[in-house]
């Protein structure tokens, strides 16, 4: 089998070469089959685990920018891709060339990190919040550009729509072999879904937003290249996160990855399309948002009174929000930062750059803890007499911020700090069979948990229902006529 025709590691010349004796036109559809087979979490079950979404990907980046159609005989096989899985698999380790110091161990997890479980994020959520983060939270600021209209604008269609066409595309890729053709929407089966999103803005939308042809895919992945090194080719930025349909493969468009297209909407997603569009200022705006809905999620705490942020000398601020538990005071500082492409390459001596928003709110977490020690005047309301904790909430995961090794890139601090995901917050506050506080306060009593992400410690808990990405989900165009078909049926 092709799984075992390395028993040694590969140089990414050698793979990549690999990848380069079939042609893209014959490849790229056996890819994106694969990957619409092996979906979600059920790589886990492919043959030898070999089937990852972040290989395809890579396979198929690699099949675009260097391939040509002069290679094979057109007859593309799975154990043609298997082997070149295989390859990808046993690819050299960066780490050998540095005898695996502490410093090359942590590049190594950065990049591992970025390269993988961005793959394993919860669709459900990434969803869900974008309407509950753009549509059902209030900003704390007037808008200059998140006004009335902004998605018709940047999207050309309402978010809802846009949504709902990114979850038309999802399932049409994943039961037709990677492929959705626009000439399906004229079929009389396609009538339902086009009254509930005009045939049109399907079309439209799709063709604006997910879709780029071969040329256009070669020059977005040579722009995007910000280092030369062989070895940290396969962690860069791979265009079809950006648009992952392509155009000229046969009939339609073709997703070679159609794990990429469900993240196209998510905040993330409409992030890099309204900083292109916009400007800094939906960045700023997205970030008050992400701060409201921060405190809306934290507002489902039953056992629990969450305050804003305190105003106190020379108009300085506290932290965003404080939260008093009977046994804890949890300290929330909300960031909206990413993960830079130089941290995904764990290029260390630029790590603190891409960090310096962390780096900020361990210090503002820092600030408020003391001035609470204090009793500052400003902050006599929040009690004293109990354990203080610091939270740093990110819109985007950063997967490895807990571990010693990034934590040290951070301040001291008297206080326990944790980072963590959105998503990560969104399952906290709905833990059910125990306090929020008393695993917060367990976990941070254990050394080597408590350099883990928050959502190792909720594994196994019984979590409930979050009823903000609830209403999120239930905005949505397909909810909202599977909901009108129910009451039209209670009504008969």
């Amino acid at each position: 089998m092709a799984v075992f025709l390395y028993d040694r590691l590969v140089t990414d010349h050698e793979y990549v070469q690999r990848v380069r004796q079939q042609r893209p036109s014959a490849l790229l559809p056996v890819i994106a089959a694969a990957s619409a087979r092996w979906h979600s979490d059920t790589w886990w079950n492919s043959p030898y685990r070999k089937y990852t979404p972040w290989a395809l990907a890579d396979v198929a980046r690699t099949s675009l920018a260097y391939g040509n159609e002069y290679r094979g005989d057109g007859n593309c096989t799975e154990n043609d891709l298997m082997a070149m899985l295989a390859a990808y698999a046993a690819l050299t380790d960066p780490m050998i060339r540095h005898n695996g110091s502490a410093e090359s161990v942590a590049s190594w997890l950065l990049r591992t990190s970025g390269e993988q479980f961005t793959y394993q994020e919860f669709g459900f959520n990434d969803l869900a919040r974008t309407a509950a983060l753009f549509g059902q939270t209030p900003p704390a600021h007037t808008p200059a550009c998140l006004v009335d209209g902004w998605d018709e604008q940047l999207l050309g269609c309402s978010l809802s729509d846009y949504v709902g066409v990114t979850q038309l595309l999802q399932v049409a890729a994943l039961r037709n072999e990677g492929r959705f053709d626009p000439a399906w929407l004229s079929q009389p089966q396609m009538e339902q879904i086009c009254s509930i999103i005009p045939e049109r803005t399907i079309r439209d939308v799709t063709e604006r937003h997910f879709v780029i042809d071969l040329k256009a895919f070669k020059a977005e992945n040579e722009k995007s290249r910000l280092s030369r090194d062989p070895h940290l080719r396969r962690f860069e930025y791979n265009p079809l996160r950006g648009r992952p349909f392509l155009s000229g493969f046969g009939a339609g468009y073709l997703a070679p990855s159609s794990h990429l297209i469900i993240p196209k909407g998510s905040p993330l997603g409409l992030y890099y399309m309204g900083i292109a569009h916009f400007g800094d200022d939906f960045a700023r705006e997205l970030g008050d948002l992400f701060e409201q809905y921060v405190g809306r999620q934290l507002g489902q705490l039953a056992d629990a009174e969450v305050y804003p942020e305190i105003i106190y000398r020379d108009e300085r601020r506290s932290v965003d929000w404080i939260v008093v538990f009977d046994d804890l005071i949890l300290l929330v500082e909300v960031k909206s930062t990413r993960p830079t492409q130089q941290l995904r390459l764990g290029v260390l001596d630029r790590t603190s750059a891409a960090l310096r928003q962390i780096k900020h709110a361990y210090k503002q977490l820092e600030t408020t803890a003391a001035l609470i020690t204090d009793r500052n005047t400003s902050f006599r309301h929040i009690p004293a007499d109990r354990p203080v904790h610091g939270l740093v909430v990110t819109m985007e995961p950063f997967h490895t911020a807990n571990a010693p090794f990034q934590k040290e890139m951070q301040p001291d601090t008297d206080i326990p700090v944790t980072v963590c995901s959105a998503t990560e917050l969104e399952h906290l506050v709905t833990l059910r069979d125990m306090s929020v506080s008393q695993l917060l306060l367990e976990r941070q009593g254990d050394p080597l948990t408590s350099t883990y992400s928050l959502k190792t410690a909720l594994v196994g808990r019984d979590l409930g229902r979050n009823a903000i990405l609830d209403a999120g989900w239930d905005s949505y165009p397909w909810k909202r006529r599977a909901d009108r078909e129910s009451q039209s049926v209670v009504d008969q």
